[in-house]
């Protein structure tokens, strides 16, 4: 017997992004390419909501 929700589940779409900012690890932040920190960037804030890395937890909004 197969689940009902099997029929209809379906993989979620990878989208190819690519983010303004890389993860600077002596400072523990993410950092535009041009050195500033990305989030007193309010544009981008703007246009992304979040700087979320993957070096924290995505679980915890203070990483």
């Amino acid at each position: 017997m197969q689940p009902f929700a099997l029929n209809y589940a379906r993989p979620a779409v990878e989208l190819e992004t690519t983010v303004p900012y890389v993860y600077d690890t002596g400072l523990q932040l993410n950092v535009l390419f041009d050195g500033r920190v990305a989030a007193r960037d309010l544009a981008l804030l703007r246009e992304v909501g979040t700087t979320t890395s993957t070096a924290g937890s995505k679980t915890h909004f203070d990483d």
